[in-house]
């Protein structure tokens, strides 16, 4: 099991990890050695996750997310198999505690009355400069 929070935990069999030929560093070794991850965590089939959560991941989630509900993270940075598998696993860890903060819903709020009446003086003071500065009409 991974923590996450402390409320949830990653069971490790929900993730699967593959591993590939990654470009980049590592001289003639990044031809033979398969160092880079894809980490693949189905959504649907964690049944760790609370439904907001899940939702919240989706959101969050964006191009990582496949049309089955796959959430599939790639780490190529490093040389080695072992960091790579660190950083998407941090990944992961990472996106699912965004997604376990609830989002804070806005209270409305009506400006005070001192600042409507501010606003409303400034503009009458200004059109009453900018009047003042036109020419005068036929009449004048």
């Amino acid at each position: 099991m991974i923590r996450v929070t402390d409320h949830i935990a990653i069971d490790n069999r929900d993730i699967t990890e593959t591993f590939m030929r990654a470009s980049g560093p590592g001289g003639q070794n990044v031809n033979k050695v398969a160092s880079a991850v894809m980490l693949r965590f189905d959504l649907h089939g964690a049944s760790c996750l609370p439904s907001d959560v899940c939702a919240r991941l989706e959101r969050l989630a964006g191009k990582r997310l496949s049309q089955e509900g796959t959430l599939v993270i790639t780490a190529r940075r490093h040389r080695t198999q072992e960091r790579n598998r660190a950083d998407a696993l941090a990944a992961l860890v990472h996106l699912i505690r965004r997604a376990s903060v609830p989002p804070v819903r806005r209270v409305p709020t009506r400006p005070p009355k001192a600042s409507i009446t501010t606003r409303l003086e400034t503009k009458a003071r200004r059109a009453r400069t900018k009047a003042a500065r036109a020419s005068p009409g036929p009449e004048d």
